[in-house]
């Protein structure tokens, strides 16, 4: 379902940026628009907001800057767009239309380079939204080398890895030492099941790829192709794909029920027995996942 919600929103982007492309004077150098965060990982819910850049090829700083000035009023177009359909604007900031992310391919390849080679607590927030890009509409091959370039820098430096793998252990699985299902809020019945349900497959998922190489984006599809490299066997990856794809199922229902203000926080009093022992057992592969993680780092 994640997959279908993604490539209906692509349709409709790819549709918005042809449209918006026509009213603009754009230059004549390759360019292409990139997809960040979940949708590039197609695997966008029915809440979801706005994460996107944009690539250009500039021979010079400076010729990058007066390019960038002519893409910009484009790209915030399309972003004005976007969210005129339903796709919130980013509260980050994070958008085609932001100068911050409508950069050179030097400019993007700086960024990334000082992101994994000097790594502060931004660049770890920065690489779970970035490192996850795909080429949506444009010179896709333009968008393709930055992906190579980010996966040659990451298998070049594990020490990147090792304190995205820290990083990735901050969230708890929502389970407590029993092994049963904890809630938050004033009366503990509600469950974050983005932080701490998919976004703890998702983080681990994208460091096994980022370390082995693997050029997939999507969760489940790094799994598979980067799993065994890390250790993982071949009915663990099943196990841990069909975990990450019943905790997706229940934040979807939860959001189709409780309409524009769904959330991702699921009140476990909303759950029936099977969905209950079901949530159970795949926080338990989380739990496992992150385990994984502790024995490959050595955390």
């Amino acid at each position: 379902m994640t997959r279908l919600v993604s490539a209906f929103n692509d349709r409709l982007s790819l549709r918005i940026i042809e449209l918006t492309a026509k009213r603009h004077r754009l230059p004549a150098v390759s360019w292409c628009w990139l997809a960040l965060g979940s949708e590039g990982r197609h695997e966008q819910t029915f809440v979801t907001d706005q994460d996107n850049g944009l690539i250009f090829s500039a021979a010079s700083p400076q010729e990058a800057d007066a390019l960038r000035e002519l893409f910009l009023p484009f790209a915030q177009d399309v972003n004005r767009q976007l969210a005129d359909c339903g796709f919130t604007l980013c509260s980050g900031g994070i958008m085609a239309g932001n100068p911050t992310w409508c950069l050179s391919l030097d400019e993007w390849r700086h960024r990334f380079f000082e992101w994994v080679r000097r790594p502060e607590p931004q660049a770890l927030l920065n690489a779970s939204i970035f490192f996850d890009l795909r080429p949506l509409h444009g010179d896709i091959d333009l968008g393709e080398s930055l992906r190579s370039l980010l996966l040659s820098l990451t298998v070049e430096t594990p020490a990147f890895l090792h304190l995205m793998a820290a990083n990735a252990l901050q969230a708890q699985v929502s389970l407590n030492f029993l092994g049963d299902v904890v809630g938050e809020g004033n009366d503990g019945d509600e469950v974050d099941l983005k932080k701490f349900g998919s976004r703890i497959f998702v983080d681990a998922a994208r460091i096994f790829a980022l370390s082995s190489g693997a050029r997939s984006v999507n969760t489940s599809a790094r799994l598979h192709d980067a799993g065994p490299n890390v250790g993982l066997q071949k009915d663990e990856i099943a196990a841990v794909d069909a975990a990450f794809s019943h905790v997706l199922r229940i934040r979807l229902t939860h959001q189709v029920a409780s309409g524009k203000s769904g959330g991702n926080a699921v009140p476990l009093s909303g759950l029936n027995e099977v969905d209950r022992a079901i949530l159970k057992e795949s926080l338990k592969q989380a739990r496992r996942l992150q385990q994984r993680l502790k024995l490959n780092y050595a955390l």
